[in-house]
């Protein structure tokens, strides 16, 4: 789209996937994004770890799905890429792996869109959309994706920065009632009740410097847990980022604080 290739001016307001762009050591940010990361993270140190551990954390999960037989995914929120984006991960285990990628922020797409190719076999598109359209997304997902068969539907770190007052499990619940029977929910979210002052005191920081639609909200290990209402949720259960099915070679650490979970729908 000829929108991507225009000049955009310096922002005002930081932006969720160009902070967590800094966190991951990143370049493609702007100096208010840099400032809300630096501040975030120097009263909660624990949130660059965080950060990486839910990377680490996608990737065991679009794994397991591989392995499970899914073979369509849709990744809302999907930040500016990374090393093993949810398509290069699904697509290492089944090439013809499709994969849509959802975003509000042009230049999130635009980078996506240079740098998130996919293999002779996949399919990978992207979507310009905000989280809370639900129904525009799921109509320019199903250009790529067929809604009758099982979908992966990534939520990771992006339900944060949709309200109470937004309704963000009924958000959920729309996206899901779409997808077929065997399809398979991951999510990942900031946790209210881990190391609790720094997280506090962590998002205010961020909200001072984020665009109001863009202000997040951590959620207690139960308020997570709803967005799984209906759901078979896979073992271990909503539990902390390195304590959902680690590798050999994985540490676990409690304090990290994001709770995490991987559900089917039957």
């Amino acid at each position: 789209m000829n929108d991507f290739a225009q000049p955009t001016p310096h922002p005002t307001n930081a932006h969720p996937a160009r902070v967590y762009n800094v966190w991951l050591g990143g370049k493609d940010h702007y100096q208010v994004d840099q400032e809300a990361a630096e501040l975030a993270a120097r009263a909660n140190p624990t949130i660059v770890p965080s950060v990486r551990a839910n990377r680490a954390f996608l990737g065991r999960a679009v794994r397991h799905l591989a392995a499970a037989g899914i073979r369509q995914f849709l990744d809302i929120g999907t930040g500016i890429p990374a090393a093993d984006n949810t398509h290069e991960v699904a697509q290492r285990a089944a090439p013809e792996a499709r994969v849509v990628y959802v975003d509000n922020d042009p230049i999130v797409l635009s980078h996506a869109r240079a740098l998130l190719v996919s293999g002779p076999d996949g399919q990978t598109d992207y979507v310009q959309a905000d989280a809370r359209d639900v129904d525009a997304i799921l109509d320019a997902a199903a250009r790529t994706l067929d809604f009758d068969q099982p979908v992966g539907l990534m939520l990771v770190a992006i339900l944060q920065y949709i309200k109470d007052s937004e309704d963000p499990w009924d958000i959920t619940r729309r996206l899901l009632d779409r997808l077929a029977p065997g399809s398979y929910l991951v999510l990942s979210h900031p946790a209210a009740d881990v190391t609790a002052p720094e997280v506090a005191e962590s998002m205010r920081i961020y909200n001072e410097r984020a665009a109001s639609h863009a202000s997040a909200t951590p959620r207690t290990h139960d308020e997570v847990e709803r967005f799984c209402e209906g759901l078979e949720i896979l073992e271990p259960g909503v539990v902390t980022l390195t304590r959902w099915r680690p590798e050999p070679a994985d540490t676990p650490d409690d304090t990290l604080p994001m709770w995490c979970a991987v559900a089917r729908k039957d």
